[in-house]
This record gives structure tokens, C-alpha cells and sequence, in this order.
């Protein structure tokens, strides 16, 4: 008898799911991302954290390998299609956002689905954010509060929508979405 796929029809019509839905969210995020870069460039980091939300929902309600993955992949489609000049950005922001969720669930062996485990990918991901778009927009040319403020939302934002992505995602789960 051959081994069960571990990404089965079920599971990627989920992924899609939730993709398409936070792509959506996505690509508002980056629509909006020109006018918070000019207007109020510290709160970058809650709206580029808003990125975490595929991953997140996808592990809490499926709780496979390579689901934050492949649902960040196609987040990052639905979102380019809001910007397309942007899609670049929207994958490889995916790619990132995802290895790094796979990456903790990994270490754990996809065993262990304890919050601490979205939040410790959460923290390597604001990390990540802060540093990035420090540079990015030249943050150093700003007072001092709004450097000390754009790293800390920086690095509050992914922890923030995490929280968001596992009430979703437990909501999912209660609703029987992830029945077998």
C-alpha cells in the first residue's frame, strides 16, 4: 500500500482557501503600503506583519507539513493581483514569511502546535521586518521616538496578527473545516 500524500486534494483546496482570503487581505496591505510609508512610516511593520496570516491560519487548522507554504504562494498570487508591478515583493515576502513558519514547525518535527511555536516564528519574522524596512525607508532620517516606535510595532505587528491568525484558524477548526 503506498503512503497517504501529505498535501492531499482536501488539504490544498483548504490552503486555496485561505489563501484567496488573506491574499485579499494582502493586497489591500500593499495598496495601502505607499501612503503608510510617506504618512507614517513606524507603522510599517503592523501592516507588512499582516503577511503572517496565511501561514498561521493554514498550520493551526491543518497542522501538516508545508501548508504555510503553499498557502502563502497563493496569497502572494491573489495579492498581485491588486499590484501586479508589486508581485515580486508578494512572492518573495511568501517565501520568506513561509520558510520560516516551516522552519519552527520543522524543528518541532510538525509534533508540537502549541501558540509559543507560532509566536517564536512570529518574533523571527518581526525581527526580520524591523531591520529590512529600517533600511528601506531610510528610517535613520527620522527623530528618535519614531525610530523606537517603528521597531517595536515592527516587531509587534507579526506577533499581533498571529494572535489574529490563531483565533481564525481555532474559529476554522471549531466550524469543522479540518474534519476528516
Amino acid at each position: 500500500m503506498a503512503p497517504s500524500p501529505v498535501l492531499t486534494t482536501r488539504v490544498l483546496l483548504i490552503c486555496a482557501a485561505i489563501g484567496v482570503a488573506t491574499g485579499i487581505l494582502g493586497g489591500i496591505a500593499g495598496l495601502i503600503t505607499p501612503g503608510v510609508i510617506v504618512l507614517t512610516p513606524y507603522l510599517y511593520g503592523l501592516v507588512l506583519g499582516s503577511h503572517v496570516l496565511p501561514g498561521i491560519i493554514a498550520q493551526e487548522v491543518l497542522r501538516r507539513p508545508f501548508v504555510a507554504l503553499v498557502t502563502h504562494l497563493i496569497a502572494a498570487l491573489i495579492s498581485s493581483a491588486f499590484n501586479p508591478a508589486w508581485a515580486l515583493r508578494f512572492i518573495g515576502t511568501a517565501l520568506l514569511f513561509g520558510a520560516i513558519q516551516e522552519g519552527i514547525a520543522a524543528l518541532t518535527r510538525y509534533r508540537s502546535w502549541g501558540p509559543w511555536r507560532f509566536f517564536i516564528s512570529a518574533g523571527v519574522i518581526g525581527v526580520i521586518v524591523a531591520v529590512v524596512v529600517f533600511f528601506a525607508v531610510d528610517l535613520a532620517t527620522f527623530a528618535p521616538w519614531v525610530q523606537i516606535a517603528y521597531l517595536v510595532i515592527s516587531v509587534l505587528g507579526p506577533l499581533v496578527w498571529t494572535a489574529v491568525g490563531l483565533a481564525i484558524g481555532a474559529a476554522l477548526s471549531r466550524a469543522g473545516v479540518a474534519r476528516r
